[in-house]
């Protein structure tokens, strides 16, 4: 009797603390949602063909760049505007990610499919409306795979945000003729297809809540929450900036220094090869995968080459690869990333071969 009573108690208390986790990171979503992200790509799918990039890898300015600044200066401007550009993914990934970890920490063991088919799909799902690009979807990423959530489940909804987004492929859609736009739809799902042979499964792992089930009164458990989530919130924070600051200089660096990521290049196979692995690293934010392929689509750049930015900037960039490379092993991070320059050299070079226009 003793025993049933202990067990009642305990699952009475870990079920407040999952509900005000669920609580803040539904409020944290919907915040975000509604606020910033939702409102800022209507306005840009709005934009049609008037759309405009104001720097190479950002949507928005900070510091002005011209191109007769020194280079050191130029690289430096450039990487302050992409995490400008990026703030506002952050102010939603760091709360919401940490309310994840303190959520699923709580439940124990994540549920996840028993067929790997199903935990692809369902990040998929998942990942498709969150509004993020690669970059600030990472460290929910990481949240999550420090929760013991299912690799294959996290990595889909990783590369859907920025692929799936309904908002961004109608973008697409209206920007580009009709093949374009499909192989920007295309090339994410044979992603995602391949994902199991990509990316080996995790072992189910039982998470401990941390906090303290023996706490006594509402306010002691509230403060053990909030203690709890604080630090998966620090936790996460040094887990993510020293990455993100060397992946805007890393994309700062490359844009700066290859010109229009390398589309000067004759079209060539290598050429197709260099701006696919380019494509592939560069961390781009939210929609600028579209945008700016447009521009560049615009500005009469080579379709081979407009193709294979269209397809690769977006799923994967150096930053999210270097964090599944820490969280998980380089080997796999290099697979995911291969898979990508594979695909986007796959279809630049279809585009040589049969041009669209």
């Amino acid at each position: 009797m003793s025993t049933t009573r202990v067990s009642v108690s305990t699952s009475s208390r870990r079920s407040l603390e999952v509900s005000l986790a669920a609580l803040i990171a539904v409020g944290v979503l919907l915040t975000f949602w509604s606020q910033q992200r939702y409102p800022a790509l209507l306005k840009k799918l709005h934009a049609g063909t008037a759309i405009k990039v104001a720097g190479p890898i950002s949507f928005d300015t900070l510091l002005k760049v011209t191109p007769t600044m020194p280079a050191p200066t130029r690289v430096l401007r450039t990487s302050v505007n992409w995490l400008y550009t990026n703030r506002f993914g952050m102010y939603f990934a760091l709360p919401f990610g940490a309310a994840m970890m303190t959520l699923l920490a709580g439940v124990g063991a994540p549920r996840r499919f028993s067929s790997a088919a199903g935990n692809v799909l369902c990040g998929a799902v998942a990942g498709a409306p969150m509004g993020v690009c690669t970059n600030c979807a990472t460290p929910v990423a990481q949240s999550l795979l420090a929760s013991g959530a299912s690799t294959r489940l996290t990595v889909a909804a990783l590369i859907s945000s920025p692929s799936f987004n309904p908002v961004v492929v109608a973008m697409a859609f209206v920007l580009f003729p009709l093949p374009l736009a499909a192989i920007r739809v295309l090339v994410p799902a044979l992603l995602l297809i391949g994902l199991p042979l990509l990316v080996r499964e995790n072992e189910v792992v039982v998470r401990s809540l941390g906090v303290s089930l023996e706490a006594e009164g509402l306010g002691s458990r509230l403060v053990a929450l909030c203690r709890t989530y604080l630090r998966n919130l620090l936790r996460l924070t040094v887990l993510t900036l020293p990455w993100m600051l060397l992946a805007a200089l890393f994309g700062a660096l490359a844009a700066e220094l290859i010109p229009v990521y390398g589309t000067h290049v004759p079209v060539s196979v290598g050429g197709v090869v260099l701006v696919a692995i380019l494509g592939t690293l560069l961390p781009v934010p939210m929609a600028l995968d579209v945008a700016l392929a447009y521009v560049l689509y615009r500005a009469c750049v080579p379709t081979p080459y407009v193709a294979v930015l269209l397809c690769t900037l977006g799923p994967v960039s150096v930053y999210s690869l270097t964090a599944l490379g820490k969280q998980l092993d380089w080997r796999t991070s290099l697979r995911l990333g291969g898979a990508v320059a594979l695909l986007g050299y796959v279809v630049g070079f279809v585009m040589m071969r049969f041009p669209v226009l």
